[in-house]
């Protein structure tokens, strides 16, 4: 492996606790909250001091990476995907969950080289949990090895799944289809607010499955990394291999669970990022 990954790595780890520190005073403070797409799709000040913090480290360290970061999008810069280094960025994923004082956010630092994801940090600040993995290297939870759960049959699985921001339309609709599709033929679902730790508690075991419409590359593009480092599968919930841009995700513990829950959605095509 290039041996500058490992400098990567390191440093991507400790700019995702430097602004894990942001993240926690912000949490317990009282918060100036704006809406963006939605009234379901929010953004505070925390989430913009940390995408510039976190911008700001890497800039000066390897300053002809390219960056694509949740906020700076929304602001108007377009996402542009390419070959280059790349540092794909969520500075606060569970905003929602921020906001109303839940504990499930985390900060979401993933590198592409020629769009191959090469580093995956997500780091969860209020539940002290720190997810790594670099290409190759297998995944770690607070510096201990996991593995995906053994479990190959989706009526014995958790299945993890989100509302997402859409609350009208054939999008939402469709959703709630899947929704109770996917109850009637696991044995459960959950839903903890935050793509990345959704697609962390894959990785480690803690359920099966993970399905989302609606997503953008910098919510699964660390986590993308981690579960496949952790044994597990990422896909497009059509087939196929995973198209970080195309705003659907589908994660498994195995090839098996993925196609069991392919078969039973209604897919939902999207426009890209």
């Amino acid at each position: 492996m290039d041996h500058n990954i490992h400098e990567y790595y390191e440093t991507a780890i400790a700019v995702a606790k430097e602004a894990g520190e942001v993240v926690k005073d912000g949490f317990y403070k009282e918060k100036k909250v704006d809406i963006k797409t939605s009234f379901a799709d929010l953004v505070t000040e925390t989430d913009q001091a940390v995408e510039q913090l976190i911008m700001s480290r890497f800039s000066s360290k390897f300053p002809t990476h390219k960056f694509i970061g949740e906020e700076t999008v929304a602001g108007g810069k377009k996402c542009e995907f390419t070959d280059d280094p790349t540092w794909i960025v969520d500075p606060i994923d569970g905003t929602m969950n921020f906001v109303h004082g839940i504990p499930h956010v985390s900060i979401s630092i993933a590198l592409a080289i020629n769009k191959e994801i090469v580093v995956g940090i997500v780091h969860c600040p209020i539940l002290d949990t720190m997810y790594t993995s670099m290409k190759g290297q297998g995944a770690m939870c607070n510096g201990k090895k996991i593995s995906v759960s053994k479990i190959s049959d989706l009526s014995q699985s958790v299945v993890i799944i989100e509302g997402g921001n859409a609350r009208s339309g054939n999008e939402a609709k469709t959703k709630s289809n899947n929704h109770l599709k996917i109850i009637q033929s696991s044995h459960g679902i959950r839903a903890y607010g935050s793509a990345a730790i959704d697609m962390c508690l894959v990785a480690r075991g803690q359920g099966e499955a993970y399905i989302e419409y609606g997503i953008h590359i910098w919510d699964i593009a660390a986590g993308i990394l981690i579960v496949q480092e952790a044994g597990g599968v990422v896909v497009d919930p059509k087939g196929g291999p995973v198209d970080l841009v195309s705003r659907r995700v589908l994660c498994a513990s195995s090839k098996t669970i993925a196609g069991q829950i392919s078969a039973v959605v209604e897919h939902i095509d999207l426009e890209r990022d």
